[in-house]
C-alpha cells in the first residue's frame, strides 16, 4: 500500500515526530553546505488550483535540493474536473512522475487524485486542511521550546484549514490547543472530534473561547491567519465587520507567556488579523516559520519515496 500525506490524522505521534526529526536534521545539514542529493532525479508535479508564493516555491525548491525536479502545472492547463476528470488526470501523471503535490478547493479532490493513483501524494491546501503548514508550524515551535509536549498554543481568528491541521499536530504531539474565534467561524465539529479522540491519547488539552484575550492567557505561541481565504472574497466584508477584535496586536501579545512566539502562516494582511509592530517584532517567528515549509516538506517528501 503506497503513502501519502493528506492529513495530520492518518499518522501516529511517532511517524509525526519521525518526520519531524528528518526535517531537524535535513535543515541541518543544508545549513552545513547542501544536502546530499537522495531523489536520484525524482520528479514531482504540483497541480495549484489556488495560487502560492510558499508552496510552489517550497516544494520546488525542496526537490531540488534533494537531486530532484518539479514540475509547475496551472489552473488553465489542468483544469481539475473540468477540463478532464480527475480519475483520468490522475492516471495520466502516475505514468510521468514519481510524486504528487495538490493545492486545491475541494479536499475531495485531493483524496480522489490520491485514490486513483500508484505515486505519492500531497495534499499542499484544500479547504478542508493544511497538513505540511502544520508540519512547518510544529517544527518551529520545537526549534523555539525544544519539544511541542505541554506548550500553550493558541489561535486567534477563523476555524479555517490552518486552524484544523494545528489542532490535530498539537494533540498529535501532546501540545495544548486554545482557539478563539468569532461565532459561526468554529472549527468544523468532525475536525475537533478527532482532536479530541487523538487528546484523549496524548494528554493534549483542547479549549475554546469567545473572547481572544481568555484565549492567551499562559500562551507560549499565538497563531493568528487571514481573515478571508482564497475563495471566500464574497463574504469578505461582512468577514471585516466580524473579526476587527480578534487582531493579533500588542496589547494582546503582551497578556501571553513573556516567551511567547507568535505564528502566521503567511500571506498577511497587515493591519487587519496582525499589526506590523507584531509581525516585525521581537516575538514574531513569522519568516523563519515560513523558511521551515521548506525542510518539513523535505522530510515528507523524502519519506514518501524512500520510506
Amino acid at each position: 500500500m503506497k503513502d501519502d500525506f493528506l492529513a495530520i490524522s492518518d499518522f501516529s505521534t511517532g511517524e509525526i515526530q519521525n518526520f519531524l526529526d528528518l526535517a531537524i536534521d535535513l535543515k541541518k545539514e543544508w545549513k552545513a553546505g547542501g544536502n546530499k542529493k537522495i531523489l536520484n532525479n525524482k520528479v514531482m508535479a504540483m497541480i495549484f488550483q489556488k495560487p502560492s508564493l510558499r508552496t510552489r516555491v517550497s516544494f520546488e525548491m525542496a526537490m531540488r535540493h534533494l537531486g530532484g525536479d518539479a514540475l509547475y502545472l496551472s489552473p488553465n492547463e489542468i483544469g481539475l474536473g473540468k477540463r478532464e476528470s480527475i480519475a483520468d488526470i490522475a492516471r495520466v501523471l502516475d505514468g510521468y512522475v514519481d510524486i504528487l503535490m495538490a493545492r486545491v478547493f475541494d479536499h475531495e479532490h485531493v483524496l480522489e487524485l490520491a485514490r486513483w493513483t500508484e505515486i505519492p501524494v500531497i495534499n499542499g491546501l484544500s479547504d478542508y486542511n493544511h497538513p505540511c503548514q502544520a508540519m512547518a508550524d510544529a517544527l518551529t515551535i520545537i526549534e523555539n521550546f525544544d519539544s511541542m509536549k505541554g506548550i500553550n498554543v493558541a489561535y486567534i481568528g477563523d476555524g479555517n484549514n490552518v486552524a484544523v491541521s494545528l489542532l490535530h499536530i498539537c494533540a498529535k504531539l501532546g501540545a495544548n490547543f486554545t482557539i478563539s474565534n468569532p461565532e459561526n467561524y468554529d472549527i468544523q465539529p468532525e475536525a475537533v472530534e478527532i482532536g479530541r479522540k487523538i487528546a484523549e491519547k496524548t494528554g493534549s488539552k483542547i479549549n475554546f473561547y469567545r473572547n481572544p484575550h481568555e484565549a492567551v492567557k499562559n500562551a507560549q505561541v499565538i497563531y493568528t491567519d487571514t481573515w478571508t481565504s482564497m475563495g471566500q472574497e464574497e463574504e469578505a466584508r461582512e468577514r471585516i465587520a466580524v473579526f476587527p477584535p480578534y487582531q493579533v496586536n500588542e496589547k494582546l501579545v503582551n497578556e501571553a507567556a513573556s516567551d511567547v512566539i507568535v505564528l502566521h502562516c503567511l500571506p498577511a494582511h497587515r493591519g487587519q488579523e496582525i499589526t506590523n509592530e507584531v509581525a516585525d517584532g521581537v516575538h514574531s517567528r513569522l519568516f523563519p516559520q515560513a523558511h521551515n515549509r521548506l525542510h518539513a516538506q523535505k522530510a515528507i517528501i523524502f519519506k514518501l519515496l524512500e520510506g
